[in-house]
């Protein structure tokens, strides 16, 4: 695969979670060990410390975290898609220095181990991901069309966490074009330019892939979704869910009910 890398204060987000080492050096690296088959023990429920040096070791030592987190963005996953496979810090600190004391913050805290330093690390890794997406969206990174135009043009931008914070209203195009501060029409072919889709198209969109996340992974049953969703009744839901996804919600449904 790709070498990058890493320098001292430096950090690398895989946002699709795939297969890395991490080597001593890239020329003639130690052996690599499985991560999950080295020694740890539990700090708090969400955090693990992995020992891989002596109980004694030297007082200048390398600090390493490493971190698997669930993407909680909800109906952006299509986001998540447009990502590369390696987002680096070391590309962004110039243009958002805030990462950096963050980064350094964090190698405090797994050095020095004072009390509740588990929970703070879990969430400051939580907005040091946060910061990287956010940062990868605004510098230009990846096309800059659809998607990632969308949440570059701050106007445009503001519709959408609108739409998003309260996805069950029901919105009309012209309280839309209020958010976004222009008239129906101008708004309407803004928001066709740049996502290709109309606004009653991506809100629906945005309603079922919510509607399947819910009843997939909570287990929601989906009369609670619809309700949810601003939807009168579980028949239009479910016709609605139907003709955006191909297939009723009472499969989904189905499938979640046999796993569990």
């Amino acid at each position: 695969g790709e070498v990058h890398v890493m320098g001292a204060g430096d950090a690398a987000l895989l946002p699709h979670g795939g297969l890395h080492r991490l080597a001593s050096s890239p020329d003639n690296p130690a052996p690599c060990a499985d991560l999950t088959a080295l020694p740890s023990s539990p700090i708090c429920p969400s955090v693990k410390e992995i020992r891989t040096c002596e109980a004694t070791p030297p007082e200048e030592r390398v600090v390493l975290f490493s971190a698997c987190m669930d993407f909680d963005l909800g109906s952006m996953h299509p986001l998540v898609a447009m990502m590369p496979e390696v987002m680096r810090v070391g590309t962004l600190t110039d243009r958002y220095p805030e990462i950096l004391p963050m980064l350094e913050a964090m190698a405090r805290e797994a050095r020095d181990g004072r009390a509740g330093y588990a929970g703070i690390l879990a969430r400051l890794a939580d907005v040091v991901a946060a910061c990287i997406v956010r940062a990868w969206v605004e510098c230009g990174c990846g096309d800059a069309t659809g998607w990632i135009a969308a949440l570059r043009d701050p106007r445009l931008g503001r519709v959408l966490l609108a739409l998003h914070r309260e996805p069950g209203r029901n919105w009309s195009v012209a309280e839309l074009a209020r958010e976004m501060g222009v008239s129906r029409s101008v708004f309407a072919e803004r928001f066709l330019d740049v996502t290709g889709v109309t606004p009653v198209r991506y809100l629906t969109e945005m309603r079922m892939r919510l509607a399947a996340d819910w009843i997939a992974r909570e287990g929601v049953p989906i009369d609670t979704a619809a309700h949810r969703l601003g939807y009168g009744s579980q028949a239009a839901f479910s016709r609605a869910f139907k003709r955006i996804t191909g297939h009723p919600p009472s499969r989904i449904a189905a499938g979640t009910t046999a796993q569990m």
